[in-house]
């Protein structure tokens, strides 16, 4: 824990809660990103290198003033290293509620097959 942690500070973001749930087809991640609108979200691919961030999108009216801020830090950021089984260049990505959702499917070396058996 103490890396992540360690990763925010060195980054000044907050690293998002992420669900990751896999099944046969691949990976779904589950991540948060309160306050941030569609706009301000960025995905990206490096080689095996996945990398989410957002920016909130928190505006004061005019005239006025925060007397206390629970979120200081206006950005969020968490990478990911992808596995070789997985197939980065089909990512599929869903935003909504301040949710992201994608769906990495395995590569077509790492699906489940059925063998046939031939009767000689």
């Amino acid at each position: 824990m103490s890396n992540v942690k360690a990763e925010a500070e060195k980054e000044n973001a907050i690293i998002p809660p992420v669900d990751v749930v896999e099944d046969s087809k691949g990976i779904v991640l589950y991540a948060d990103f309160p306050g941030v609108p569609k706009e301000k979200l960025d995905i990206h691919v490096e080689g095996e290198t996945l990398t989410l961030e957002g920016e909130m999108g928190l505006v004061m009216p005019e005239g006025m003033e925060a007397i206390h801020v629970d979120i200081d830090l206006p950005r969020y950021r968490r990478v990911f290293t992808l596995s070789s089984e997985l197939d980065s260049g089909k990512i599929s990505a869903e935003f909504s509620h301040g949710v992201l959702k994608l769906f990495i499917p395995k590569a077509e070396h790492a699906q489940p097959r059925k063998i046939s058996v031939q009767v000689s």
